[in-house]
């Protein structure tokens, strides 16, 4: 099983729009998806932001290719996120989930 995470710097103010968007449209998504497993949101407050944590969950990395495209290490951050961010990660790190 491989992890995939990324992180984000939410505006307060945009946060509870950006847990929505990952909960009602990235989610539905992703569970189309063959090979995807699951989803974690973690946040926390930090400094003048909120801060999240994005994990997902697949089966193996080809399983990522559907959602990230060719470059599977490519953070995959729409137009709306971006305008709710105060900084982002354009790449994302993947590990193998030892058992």
């Amino acid at each position: 099983m491989i992890v995939r995470i990324w992180k984000g710097l939410a505006k307060a103010g945009s946060a509870g729009d950006y847990v929505q968007h990952l909960r009602n449209e990235t989610l539905a998504k992703l569970y189309e998806m063959k090979g995807f497993i699951e989803m974690k949101i973690l946040q926390r407050a930090v400094g003048n932001g909120i801060e999240f944590l994005i994990m997902t969950f697949w089966e193996d990395l080809d399983s990522i290719e559907q959602f990230a495209g060719r470059d599977p290490t490519k953070a995959v951050v729409p137009d709306t996120v971006q305008e709710w961010m105060i900084g982002y990660d354009s790449e994302v790190r993947h590990y193998e989930l030892s058992s």
